[in-house]
């Protein structure tokens, strides 16, 4: 359920929870199989893991073109 679309808000893209549920519930409705649907709210959305922060600096060193933050630098590639 946490898949990103191209909904943006605030700079974020994110997918309105109300339209997953909404499809998981059909599709599932469809098939005559069970659902149960159940929301959480984390604490730490938005905020970056420690992995995160290695691969952007590994990112930033090695200057890949196949990655968006350098794409500026050299060209989106295949492009």
């Amino acid at each position: 359920m946490g898949k990103r679309a191209a909904v943006t808000s605030g700079g974020r893209a994110y997918t309105p929870a109300k339209t997953i549920s909404a499809s998981y519930q059909d599709l599932h409705y469809r098939y005559g199989l069970q659902t149960a649907v159940n929301a959480a709210f984390g604490g730490m959305l938005g905020l970056r893991k420690p992995w995160q922060e290695l691969e952007l600096n590994l990112i930033l060193k090695w200057r890949s073109p196949f990655n968006k933050e350098n794409w500026e630098r050299w060209g989106q590639p295949f492009g």
